[in-house]
């Protein structure tokens, strides 16, 4: 079992920044990869970033390559996304995942992918 708890949202311009938490608890966290997606509404959940368990192997979606770093903190059982040059497209709610068991590559971008999910954050850029 893991339990998975964001933080760091909020409301912001674009442009602007914020970073991200995630915080684990349960099952030793440097035993799975991580990822953070996030839900606009009307929209399917989409995958924004992945790292793996050591944090080695960092994957982005296209819309944030280049503007947002995701990383983790394995002693403080903590995920990280900071998100730069935000856009008004970047709002929704962001949600971190768990993924405890291997499916494959193919899956890393997919919320099958994922076993365990924290209950999201809002992010709102607007002007």
């Amino acid at each position: 079992q893991v339990q998975l708890v964001e933080s760091g949202g909020g409301l912001v311009q674009p442009g602007d920044s914020l970073r991200l938490s995630c915080a684990a608890s349960g099952r030793t966290v440097s035993t799975y990869a991580m990822g953070w997606f996030r839900q606009a509404p009307g929209k399917e959940r989409e995958f924004v970033s992945r790292i793996s368990r050591i944090g080695g192997n960092t994957y982005y979606a296209d819309s944030v390559r280049g503007r947002f770093t995701i990383s983790r903190d394995n002693a403080e059982n903590t995920m990280y996304l900071q998100m730069n040059t935000l856009k008004p497209e970047d709002t929704a709610i962001y949600y971190c995942a768990a993924a405890l068991t291997y499916r494959g590559s193919d899956y890393y971008r997919k919320t099958a992918g994922y076993d365990y999910w924290g209950q999201g954050t809002q992010v709102t850029v607007s002007s």
